[in-house]
């Protein structure tokens, strides 16, 4: 019996617009530390590749380099203020419930790849009441590996009960297309998250500006590559 087809999501920028609450644990680490604030307009960009080089990112800006173990225990009081307030400002993009809705009925289940923490990844959707959306939910510490690499894609996919053949990713920004080219599963990428590239300029399988748009990218690329 063939497998159901799966889609797998980045959720920073992709599924949940998280920028106001990362950035400001962000600030909180900064300006304890004496260094400016960052922008919400900058830091955006800066956002995708996990709690610790965010920070770096931020540090980055104001020329400013710190050891190891100082950048770890920034990291570390990153995560636990970010634990306290990760869904205070979060929210899903506009029309992402109808549009789950719509590709759930067309007989597509939903998992999460995503560079966050696991844990961080699941208390977030938890908070938003998504989590019995998605067949498996994956971030970097899961298997080890992070994106690009095509292992957490493979591994998300094979835990989420799917088939790497009948799979389509979908994300924001470079590491979100690089794994999904990596790992041999088409890609739609989304035009409102984050990231210091612009999406199309890298080239996914299709581009969509609002999620509305996503059940026919969805369709489409099914259709081309034969997914369903």
């Amino acid at each position: 019996m063939a497998k159901s087809p799966l889609i797998v999501f980045d959720l920073d920028g992709t599924l949940v617009d998280t920028a106001p609450d990362l950035v400001a644990a962000l600030n909180y680490v900064l300006q304890r530390e004496g260094l400016p604030l960052v922008p919400m307009a900058s830091a955006r960009s800066m956002i995708g590749a996990g709690a610790r080089k965010l920070i770096e990112r931020g540090l980055e800006l104001d020329g400013r380099t710190m050891t190891t173990a100082q950048i770890d225990r920034l990291t570390d009081d990153f995560i636990a203020y970010y634990t306290d307030h990760i869904a205070d400002a979060s929210r899903p993009f506009d029309s992402l419930y109808d549009s789950l809705d719509k590709l759930s009925a067309q007989g597509f289940r939903f998992a999460v790849c995503t560079n966050k923490l696991e844990g961080l990844s699941r208390l977030l959707l938890e908070k938003l009441e998504m989590t019995s959306r998605f067949e498996a939910i994956c971030g970097a510490d899961t298997f080890g590996v992070a994106k690009p690499d095509p292992a957490i894609l493979r591994q998300t996919i094979a835990r989420a009960g799917g088939d790497v053949a009948s799979s389509i990713m979908v994300g924001d920004s470079g590491p979100d297309i690089g794994v999904a080219r990596r790992a041999g599963v088409p890609v739609v990428g989304v035009t409102f998250g984050y990231t210091d590239v612009p999406v199309a300029e890298l080239k996914p399988d299709r581009v969509v500006s609002h999620m509305r748009e996503l059940p026919d990218a969805v369709l489409q690329l099914s259709a081309a590559f034969g997914s369903i």
